[in-house]
C-alpha cells in the first residue's frame, strides 16, 4: 500500500473514530476461538482481552498471542509509540485504579444512567482515553479497518457505551450454560506465565449459573442504543463456521471478497499467529484446526448438576435459543433425556 491510501485511511479513522468489534459475554463461550477465525478476514486486527493490558501486559509483560512478551513483541511496541509516545509514559496502576473506579459490574446501573456525576464522569472520560487512544493506533499500525477486542466483561462495555469516539459493535458470544459451567470447573493452566505455574480461576457450578443469566441479560441492555448486540452461538460456530463468519462481519460492517474465507474448509480451519494481549490459552495456536462441539459436559457432569444449571438458567436460554422450539436437534434430544 502506497503512502497516500495509508495517509487517506487514517485521516478518515481519525475523523470517524476508531472501529471497535466487542465480542461480550461469559468466559469460555468461544470467544477466543471467534475471535482468532475473525483474525483471518481481511482487514481485521485481533487485540484480544484489551481489558487485561494494563497489568497482564503492561506491568507483568506475559506473553502475547505471537509468542513474545508483551514488550518485546514488535505490534505492540508499535501501538505504545504512536498511542503514547512509548509504554513507558503509561502509569499501569493508576490505569488500573482508574479501572477500579468506573469498570466493575457493581457499577453497571449507574453507567447505564443518561447522566453520571461530574466526578464519575470525569473519571471514565480518563479511563476510555486509554482504550481509545489503543484501538487507533492499533488501526494505524496494523492498517486494519476494524479491531476486535475479546474482554468480554460486562462493564467494560458499560464504559465503552459512553464513549463519544468508539464506533462500537458488539457481538454476544452464548454457549449452553451446562457447557460454560463444566468448563469453569476445570484445572487450566496459564501458559503466557513463564516464570511460575498459575491457574485460571475455577467456579462452582452454582456461581456459573448465576453469572450467566445475569451476564448475558444485561449485555442486551448495555450495548448502544439501536445497536442491538449480534447473538452469536458457540454451537453454531462449530457447526457452520463459514456461516457464522459472514454474520459477524456484516455485523461489523466488513465486505467479504471471495477467497476471504477459505481459510475454512469444511469444519477445519488453518490459523495464523496473531498479536492478542490476553484470553484463552488456545490463542496461542496455529496451523491447522478441527472444528468440533465440545458437549463433554452432557456425561461428565452428574445429571442434577447439569439439570440445576438449566433449571436457574431457563428464562435466559429460551430467550438464547437452547430451550423450547429454536432449541436445536441435540438440546432438545438434551432436554427429553433428563
Amino acid at each position: 500500500m502506497t503512502d497516500a491510501p495509508v495517509r487517506r485511511q487514517r485521516q478518515a479513522r481519525e475523523s470517524e473514530g476508531p472501529r471497535v468489534l466487542f465480542l461480550g459475554g461469559l468466559g469460555r463461550s468461544g470467544s477466543t476461538l471467534v475471535e482468532r477465525m475473525i483474525a483471518e478476514l481481511p482487514g481485521v486486527a485481533p487485540l484480544g482481552e484489551v481489558v487485561h493490558l494494563w497489568e497482564r501486559g503492561l506491568l507483568e509483560d506475559q506473553q502475547c498471542g505471537c509468542g513474545r512478551s508483551f514488550h518485546a513483541c514488535p505490534f505492540w511496541r508499535a501501538v505504545g509509540r504512536e498511542a503514547f509516545g512509548g509504554w513507558d509514559r503509561v502509569d499501569g496502576h493508576h490505569v488500573l485504579q482508574l479501572r477500579h473506579a468506573v469498570d466493575r459490574t457493581r457499577f453497571v446501573p449507574l453507567l447505564l444512567l443518561p447522566h453520571l456525576t461530574r466526578r464519575r464522569g470525569e473519571v471514565l472520560s480518563e479511563y476510555l482515553s486509554y482504550y481509545e487512544r489503543v484501538y487507533a493506533a492499533a488501526l494505524d499500525v496494523s492498517g486494519a479497518r476494524v479491531v476486535v477486542d475479546s474482554s468480554k466483561h460486562l462493564s467494560l462495555a458499560a464504559c465503552l457505551r459512553r464513549s463519544s469516539v468508539v464506533r462500537l459493535r458488539t457481538v454476544q458470544m452464548v454457549r449452553d450454560s451446562a457447557g460454560v459451567a463444566h468448563s469453569w470447573g476445570k484445572r487450566v493452566i496459564r501458559p503466557e506465565i513463564t516464570d511460575r505455574v498459575e491457574y485460571m480461576p475455577v467456579y462452582s457450578p452454582l456461581h456459573v449459573a448465576l453469572l450467566w443469566s445475569f451476564t448475558n441479560a444485561a449485555l442486551r441492555l448495555v450495548t448502544t442504543a439501536g445497536s442491538r448486540p449480534l447473538v452469536l452461538r458457540y454451537e453454531d460456530v462449530v457447526r457452520a463456521p463459514r456461516e457464522a463468519l459472514a454474520s459477524v462481519a456484516q455485523h461489523a460492517g466488513l465486505p467479504l471478497d471471495d477467497g476471504a474465507v477459505d481459510f475454512v474448509d469444511g469444519l477445519d480451519v488453518h490459523l495464523t499467529s496473531s498479536h492478542t494481549v490476553a484470553g484463552n490459552p488456545m490463542r496461542f495456536r496455529t496451523g491447522n484446526l478441527s472444528l468440533r462441539r465440545d458437549d463433554a459436559w452432557r456425561t461428565d457432569m452428574k445429571p442434577s448438576t447439569r439439570a440445576l444449571v438449566h433449571l436457574l438458567t431457563l428464562p435466559v436460554r429460551a430467550l438464547l435459543g437452547y430451550a423450547g422450539p429454536a432449541a436445536s436437534s441435540d438440546d432438545r434430544r438434551d432436554e427429553r433425556s433428563r
